[in-house]
């Protein structure tokens, strides 16, 4: 991110100022500034930036406007509005218009930088996702099993999974999303399910209602906890957790949820409990 070449498009010489302050302070260059539509058009052209932060309010023009003419330069450049107008409707035909990101002011220079980050890093934040979630959410299983349960589990196979598969009979699937989308899963036999419910209520279970719950907070927890820890190490992921789907029964298949997931089964003193998680690339989602 560190020599990203940025436009700054505002009409306030303070804002300006303010906006190319942060940015310089933050490894950025800040190659031009512009304040009508033609200028707009005249320093993306001259400079080609890589990003380009944007007012809403320009004279005799919008920042929706501008918007639509840099990306007639080149759809490349990324957009991240910067204004005090915010609404519902403005962020609707912001996203509409390929804005990338929404910032209010004033302006919070963490809250810009976290933005820039999001935007400009996406393919580096990629990259580092896939090389770490996998063992992040094993070590999440493995601590909230061992924390609710005091018992320990232990991990005896890997392996991608990019088709649908036949569940045990209890499956418990959260949706991730924020800068990258993903699912995470937990299947597990009825039995072991009861198992489990028992050991976290100390008690028997009173009932498959009761089963269902457990499992689906036991599953809330686990895929919390491991988007809590990615988002510590960068808080460009902004990654939230879906209210979990649960199904049960006999001849339950789970889909491939259209990108390559990977399976992890782990021996517990419940019985076998299968892990599977994933994240794909895509349209950015905003904090």
């Amino acid at each position: 991110m560190a020599g990203t070449k940025v436009v700054i498009v505002d009409d306030s010489p303070f804002s300006i100022a303010f906006i190319k302050g942060i940015l310089v302070r933050n490894g950025l260059e800040v190659v031009g500034e512009a304040g009508t539509l033609e200028e707009v058009k005249q320093v993306i052209q001259e400079t080609k930036p890589q990003l380009v932060t944007m007012d809403m309010t320009l004279p005799g023009t919008d920042g929706l406007e501008c918007t639509r003419a840099i990306h007639e330069i080149d759809r490349n450049i990324k957009v991240i509005v910067i204004s005090s107008m915010m609404d519902d409707e403005i962020v609707k035909e912001a996203k509409e218009n390929k804005v990338s990101a929404y910032v209010q002011k004033p302006i919070d220079e963490e809250e810009l930088m976290t933005a820039v980050n999001r935007v400009m890093s996406s393919e580096e934040l990629f990259r580092f996702l896939s090389s770490e979630y996998i063992k992040i959410f094993k070590e999440a299983l493995l601590d909230g099993t061992n924390k609710l349960t005091k018992s320990l589990i232990q991990y005896k196979d890997e392996h991608v999974c990019s088709q649908e598969f036949q569940s045990e009979g209890l499956a418990v699937i959260v949706g991730i999303i924020g800068k990258f989308s993903g699912r995470m899963l937990i299947d597990v036999k009825m039995e072991t399910a009861y198992k489990l419910t028992a050991s976290i209520m100390k008690r028997e279970a009173s009932g498959i209602d009761e089963v269902l719950a457990v499992l689906g907070e036991f599953t809330n927890i686990v895929s919390g906890n491991a988007c809590s820890i990615i988002n510590r190490m960068n808080k460009a992921y902004g990654l939230r957790v879906a209210p979990p789907t649960i199904m049960h029964g006999e001849s339950i298949h789970i889909t491939a949820p259209g990108y390559t997931t990977t399976n992890i089964l782990a021996d517990s003193d419940f019985g076998e409990i299968l892990l599977n998680i994933g994240f794909q690339r895509g349209d950015d989602q905003w904090m």
